[in-house]
């Protein structure tokens, strides 16, 4: 059987009873596989030998009936050396800051010594969850930057074109955090706004035309090499504009329609040349909104709006 290590956040960090990863590592064991956490305080690499990770065994359950984890604890340390045919899961939450950078150069090294690394360090590197949605044709118009006149510009465009609230945000943060839902009546105050926001981003923002669609729901679509493993539809509650499960967003599970598929297909293929084949793809209507790729999640919720452990799937 394979050794999969799993390149994780403190435990103190996480939501147990729904991360992914947790879920996974927890579904690997039981079906055999020798299965380590590596934390990063343990995490380390050095140019002539191969390095020996203290990483940590455990003791998991699920919820009776659930894909809910009822129990994950660290059961003792063992010293790992990193051989060929070992499978290194970088788990690391975003956002992608330098902190972020630091390990992706340092899991590039460890390929180097025969471990695969998924996603690989390199794709990750690459592909920015927001921009590489905007590839598709089916992304909403949207700007990037931080530049006064071209996003006066854009605003005074989207206003033309009968615009009347947009999303502003920021480039490289994650699970809703620094987005804002404005009027646009008055361009020079949003563009004001705008660029205040980049400063508080120390750089480049979003903005978009606000999509009503995620009144209706938000799609998460999780795909493994090519492959649809499950979607869900996430409908946040009343008022708010988020379709974030965290907030109480509800979810259940859906279908993506063909136009959608085509558009997740398409970017995975892509994807798959630079080594990254687990992808959660967010979806507004018909338009991807963005392509996660770092630390892809819901993995709990979309295996029980499915009433299956999709992390079989996985393996």
């Amino acid at each position: 059987m394979a050794r999969h290590i799993f390149f994780i956040d403190p435990l103190d960090k996480l939501v147990i009873k729904k991360d992914s990863t947790l879920l996974m590592a927890h579904t690997f064991k039981e079906a055999g596989h020798e299965v380590f956490m590596l934390f990063e305080k343990d995490f380390y690499i050095t140019n002539k030998n191969i390095p020996a990770f203290e990483a940590y065994s455990f003791e998991s359950s699920l919820k009776n009936g659930s894909f809910y984890l009822d129990r994950f604890e660290m059961s003792g340390a063992v010293k790992l050396e990193i051989t060929q045919g070992d499978t290194i899961h970088m788990r690391i939450d975003p956002p992608f800051d330098t902190r972020y950078l630091r390990y992706l150069w340092m899991l590039r090294y460890l390929k180097g010594l025969g471990a695969t690394i998924t996603n690989d360090p390199e794709g990750i590197l690459l592909h920015n969850e927001k921009m590489t949605a905007y590839h598709d044709q089916s992304a909403l118009e949207s700007y990037i930057g931080k530049s006064s006149d071209s996003s006066e510009s854009f605003l005074s465009s989207l206003k033309e074109k009968g615009v009347t609230e947009v999303i502003l945000k920021p480039l490289d943060l994650y699970q809703g955090i620094g987005v804002i839902k404005t009027k646009l009546e008055n361009v020079r105050e949003v563009n004001d706004l705008f660029l205040k926001q980049t400063e508080e981003w120390e750089g480049p923002g979003i903005i978009q035309p606000f999509n009503s669609a995620v009144e209706k729901g938000e799609v998460r679509a999780i795909f493994f090499k090519n492959k649809e493993i499950g979607s869900i539809i996430k409908v946040p509650i009343r008022g708010d504009f988020l379709a974030n499960i965290a907030r109480g967003a509800s979810f259940e599970k859906v279908e993506l329609n063909q136009t959608q598929m085509n558009s997740c297909l398409k970017v995975s293929r892509e994807l798959e040349k630079y080594g990254v084949d687990l992808i959660a793809f967010d979806i507004l209507g018909d338009a991807l909104n963005e392509v996660n790729v770092t630390c892809p999640g819901l993995l709990v919720e979309v295996s029980e709006a499915h009433g299956k452990n999709l992390a079989l799937d996985l393996l």
